[in-house]
């Protein structure tokens, strides 16, 4: 009904400080930007998996496990998270800001 009346579904964003809690406690992160922005700097633990290769990469993913989906200013993973719920799964959310945000967060990045 929502998604009628206002276009598209929600897509569930969480802060870096949200984010990197969540990914303690179990949530696989995922950076959907291309391996040279990877190569730039990302988030420890993350698992790149660039958007464009996503839809045919799902079977690779547990529909069960929390998933935060990251890529450099929220744009890409926000497009990622949508696909992701299309396709079953619930338990996802949107890195607010990206990579951007992480940093300016202060939060570790692995290079």
């Amino acid at each position: 009904m929502l998604t009628r009346l206002f276009g598209r579904p929600q897509v569930p964003e969480i802060s870096p400080a949200e984010a990197q809690e969540r990914q303690q406690r179990g949530a696989l992160v995922i950076d959907v930007r291309e391996p040279d922005e990877w190569r730039t700097g990302h988030i420890p633990g993350a698992r790149l998996i660039p958007l464009g290769e996503l839809p045919r990469r799902l079977a690779e993913l547990d529909r069960h496990q929390e998933i935060v989906l990251v890529c450099r200013s929220g744009n890409r993973s926000a497009q990622a998270t949508l696909w992701l719920q299309r396709a079953g799964f619930s338990r996802v959310a949107n890195l607010a800001g990206g990579m951007i945000a992480w940093v300016r967060a202060g939060l570790p990045v692995e290079r």
